[in-house]
């Protein structure tokens, strides 16, 4: 592959990126150890107990690493403590400190525990100001002095006691001085990292992890491929952290994860991964389990034509070029395709689950963001009055030119057809049998739109080289990515799911998408994951975004509650991004792209932003949501439900 782009072994043979191994006390990572897992506590560190009853909650769970915030240096002191206490309990877990603004902090941390995460964009620049700053390239060499001054002093200190650590950029707290230069960008981010790398590099350490994380799963995704494409370039081999930061909860929290990690783990990219859900730290724990076995065994599946040069740059989004066939492809955004092939009967009921409601009194039907603009219904027949502009895609044996219906046909089916649709026809296909007929075909058929369906273990790899042969021969049919299950566990479809699309959507692939799932999961469910993902990937939106971080010990009022409430309030403002943040240390930055900012600030105290504009301070909890809720209000960004 090209070597501009390169970031994995191959885009369609499965395989591990080779790292170099890190100790980490008793659990090496990267190399060819397996992919560990971990978590955060969110006690308060100088709580002795409520922290080592939560580690050992989250060790009980299956966590490799367990992560403790240091806010200061009586917390970092602190540390000793917790760690004895659950070595008398029995528990050498390694142990690792996060640590924010305060290098003294770090230095003390990387005596006690096996592993220290310091941030870039705070370990020495000041906390960002988000103003655009224009710095000479003396300044900012000076600067960069500085760092060199005080981190390698900490990379000795960490020499001498054999600690590991994580340089933790994050996309919402880069300093003033990257984005003056390389903006709130992936750019931005890997430079953040390779400056403190190169100092690694030059003082011969290499017990270190690094992680770029971001609550924008294409910004987060495009970082780590852009880091590894420089870390390739300058022989470098350091182990990866994976996580999407401020996941947020429930299902949103466990998809944005899936697509974000999931695009990396299907390129065989990750040494550690970290679920953030804004629920207990141990809950963290099964999902990420589920979502590494997910890609299990993977190497072994059928093999794939090989792409032997990018056809897209994968540092950045660009949707793939397509023609618009009534609302599918183009301009337009992905459309919802539901599977209803096994339903004999399309019920009113039936409709209602994939987004519609039935007004009585208007004796009509009324469509909502999750409406689904499609249903197949194989050889079916519906004997009821459908919503307004929902479109029916049947058996070629059934059709017969109904009006708002569409043939789906089968290869073979379409290149002997007698008869087609003038406006929309349907194939279904697979990398396996597109071959030179179909390829001439569909560079003169602006009717055809693909199924795209795959059967390989390596499905998201086999997909995407369907998209590269398209843009390789110039073809421009819209497609719709199929994928098919047996599911009985909604949070495996989610997950699965997320995992097996949300690559292609980052990368502009997709025009729709249609889930088919074979077991006993409620047509609703599965109806919600599809908008969900193609939210998560950020390629349509359907509700409003919640933003929130998983809280740690900087957090001090009850953040699992205010999301909760918040989010029952403001369900209905489709389009909004709403942040819920612990702390200050993430919080303006992770809303750069908030419309509104719910930050904690004290003892049961709330800032409000405006952007990344401070509005108010200091407002008591029980009256915060209030004030959010008017400051919403205020800015005509308001709609009644």
């Amino acid at each position: 592959m090209h070597t501009n782009y390169k970031y994995c072994n191959s885009l369609t043979q499965f395989s591990r990126l080779k790292t170099h191994v890190v100790n980490i006390g008793n659990i090496p990572l990267g190399g060819d150890n397996a992919i560990r897992i971990q978590s955060m506590t969110n006690t308060n560190t100088l709580d002795t107990e409520a922290t080592v009853n939560q580690s050992i909650e989250i060790i009980n769970a299956g966590a490799d690493y367990v992560r403790f915030t240091a806010c200061g240096t009586k917390d970092a002191e602190n540390l000793i403590n917790i760690k004895n206490e659950l070595l008398k309990n029995a528990y050498n877990t390694p142990l690792i400190a996060d640590v924010h603004f305060n290098p003294k902090a770090a230095d003390i941390a990387a005596k006690v525990l096996e592993k220290v995460r310091i941030n870039p964009g705070n370990y020495i620049d000041k906390r960002a100001t988000f103003i655009q700053l224009e710095y000479t390239d003396e300044e900012y060499k000076q600067e960069l002095e500085k760092i060199r001054e005080r981190f390698v002093p900490f990379l000795n200190l960490c020499k001498e006691h054999k600690t590991a650590i994580r340089i933790g950029t994050n996309h919402g707290s880069l300093s003033d001085r990257i984005m003056s230069r390389y903006g709130d960008t992936p750019n931005g981010m890997v430079e953040a990292t390779m400056e403190f790398l190169r100092i690694c590099v030059d003082n011969n350490f290499s017990d270190v992890v690094i992680s770029l994380k971001s609550s924008n799963t294409r910004v987060m995704v495009q970082a780590y491929r852009l880091l590894i494409n420089r870390m390739l370039k300058e022989n470098m081999d350091f182990p990866l952290h994976l996580g999407v930061t401020e996941a947020g909860e429930g299902e949103d929290g466990r998809i944005k994860s899936a697509v974000g990690i999931g695009a990396l783990l299907a390129d065989g990219i990750g040494d550690t991964i970290r679920v953030s859900l804004t629920e207990p730290s141990e809950k963290e724990i099964p999902v990420a389990k589920k979502i590494l076995d997910y890609f299990k065994n993977r190497e072994t599946h059928d093999e794939i034509k090989p792409i032997n040069e990018f056809a897209v740059n994968p540092f950045e989004y660009n949707k793939r070029k397509t023609i618009e066939i009534k609302n599918i492809g183009a301009g337009n955004v992905p459309v919802v395709i539901a599977d209803l092939s096994k339903e004999k009967n399309i019920s009113f009921e039936l409709i209602e689950k994939l987004g519609f409601s039935y007004d009585d009194k208007k004796n009509d039907w009324q469509t909502t963001n999750f409406s689904t603009e499609y249903i197949y219904i194989a050889d079916n027949n519906i004997e009821i009055i459908l919503p307004e502009g929902l479109e029916v895609i049947c058996d070629i044996k059934i059709w017969q030119k109904q009006l708002n219906y569409y043939p789906l046909f089968t290869i073979d089916e379409y290149l002997h057809a007698k008869e087609k649709s003038e406006i929309l026809n349907f194939v279904e296909i697979d990398f396996g049998n597109f071959d030179n007929k179909i390829i001439e075909l569909a560079k003169n058929d602006n009717s055809l739109v693909f199924i795209l369906t795959t059967n390989n273990l390596n499905g998201a790899a086999e997909q995407r080289a369907f998209f590269y042969e398209l843009i390789n021969q110039k073809i421009n049919t819209p497609v719709i990515i199929n994928r098919s299950y047996s599911e009985d566990n909604i949070e495996d479809l989610q997950l699965k799911s997320a995992c097996d699309t949300g690559i292609l959507f980052i990368d502009g692939f997709g025009d729709g998408i249609c889930l088919t799932n074979n077991n006993n999961i409620d047509y609703k469910k599965v109806n919600e994951t599809a908008f969900n993902i193609l939210q998560a990937s950020r390629v349509r939106t359907s509700k409003t975004e919640y933003i929130s971080c998983p809280s740690c010990g900087r957090t001090q009022f009850n953040i699992e509650e205010a999301v909760a409430i918040i989010r029952k309030r403001t369900f209905h403002l489709k389009g909004l991004k709403i942040g819920i943040m612990g702390c200050i240390v993430n919080g303006p930055g992770e809303m750069a792209d908030a419309d509104y900012g719910y930050v904690g600030s004290g003892k049961d105290k709330i800032t409000l932003y405006k952007g990344k504009q401070v509005i108010k301070k200091n407002i008591p909890t029980e009256n915060a949501v209030d004030e959010l809720i008017a400051l919403i209000k205020e800015n005509g960004d308001w709609i009644d439900e």
